[in-house]
C-alpha cells in the first residue's frame, strides 16, 4: 500500500464529502449552509489540487482538470457570499444563498467526476 496513494485518495474524498455536506439543504436558506463548512471545502480542495500536480499521465491531466474547476467553484461561491454579506444592501437573501449554493453544486459535481476517476483509477490498476 503506498501512503501517496493514501492521502492522495483521502483529499479526494475529503472534498467531496465536504463540499456535498455544504450542498445539502434548501438551497435559499442560509442557516442551513454554515460558512466555516465552505471554507473548509475550499482549503480541502485546494490542497487535493496541489496533490495532483506531480501526475503527469492522461488521467492525471483531468484529475487536475476536475480539481481547477472545483477550485473556480467554490472560491467563485465565497466571493458571492462574500460580497452578500459586506457589499450588497440586501444582504445574505435567498437569491445570493440560492447563487453561492448553485456554485458549490458545480463545484460537487466536479469532485464526484473526480471520485468516480479515482475509482476507475484503483480498479484497473495491475500488480506487478
Amino acid at each position: 500500500m503506498s501512503l501517496e496513494k493514501v492521502i492522495f485518495g483521502f483529499f479526494v474524498l475529503l472534498a467531496a464529502t465536504l463540499n456535498f455536506g455544504f450542498f445539502i439543504g434548501d438551497m435559499s436558506d442560509p442557516s442551513l449552509h454554515n460558512v466555516y463548512e465552505l471554507f473548509a471545502a475550499i482549503v480541502v480542495s485546494l490542497i487535493a489540487t496541489v496533490l495532483k500536480f506531480g501526475d503527469r499521465t492522461q488521467i492525471g491531466a483531468v484529475h487536475l482538470a476536475t480539481s481547477l474547476v472545483a477550485d473556480l467553484q467554490l472560491i467563485a461561491a465565497a466571493l458571492v457570499w462574500g460580497y452578500a454579506t459586506q457589499i450588497a444592501s440586501s444582504g445574505l437573501d435567498g437569491a445570493a444563498m440560492a447563487s453561492v449554493v448553485s456554485l458549490s453544486g458545480g463545484a460537487l459535481l466536479a469532485n464526484l467526476v473526480s471520485v468516480v476517476l479515482l475509482v476507475i483509477e484503483t480498479v484497473s490498476f495491475q500488480r506487478r
